[in-house]
């Protein structure tokens, strides 16, 4: 086995240090997000119990997303817990192209989320939690909006079950009993 030399791998850490998200693939061709680390605290008669809530995302960028949540007194336990919640509640989304096949709106608690299709090229136009969801579910172009709370639970929630929601136009035909010719 070949040694790797002390100042390349310091060089390769410092050159990750910086960036904005730590993006990891996983071994199953998955990559994982964690979108949210809260650290909740319990009050007890002895004093304060800490504990960590994890709001992860794991998408294979080719139309499978999932969310998943996980709690634990420590933060690699709940992030472990919230990645394996992901892998879960995994659901293939309906694609046109690198985009979505129509406009659609979601709300869940106060977060509602706009998605709007757009033309190749103008990439994933996101802002927020909205983000790793679309990014992660291999959308390429689109345009998303978050109006009301910008709650990141709730955000990513409302952005996962619109995607749920889309429907091409054949899926849509056949719920109607017609051709698609005649849509």
């Amino acid at each position: 086995m070949a040694e790797v030399n002390k100042f390349d791998k310091r060089r390769s850490e410092k050159q990750t240090r910086g960036r904005r998200d730590d993006r990891k693939p996983v071994d199953d061709g998955l990559t994982k997000v964690m979108v949210n680390l809260r650290l909740v605290q319990k009050v007890i008669k002895g004093g304060r119990t800490p504990s960590y809530s994890a709001l992860c995302v794991v998408g294979d960028k080719k139309g499978r997303v999932g969310i998943g949540t996980g709690k634990a007194r420590e933060t690699t336990n709940a992030m472990e817990k919230g990645f394996n919640d992901a892998k879960k509640h995994m659901i293939t989304i309906t694609m046109a192209g690198t985009t979505i096949p129509h406009e659609i709106s979601m709300k869940y608690g106060a977060s509602k989320v706009d998605l709007k299709p757009a033309k190749p090229g103008t990439g994933v136009i996101a802002g927020g939690a909205a983000r790793p969801v679309l990014e992660l579910a291999g959308i390429k172009d689109i345009t998303a909006k978050n109006h009301g709370s910008n709650n990141k639970i709730n955000t990513v929630r409302a952005t996962f079950e619109a995607l749920r929601a889309l429907q091409s136009a054949e899926q849509v035909a056949a719920n109607r009993g017609k051709n698609t010719e005649d849509l």
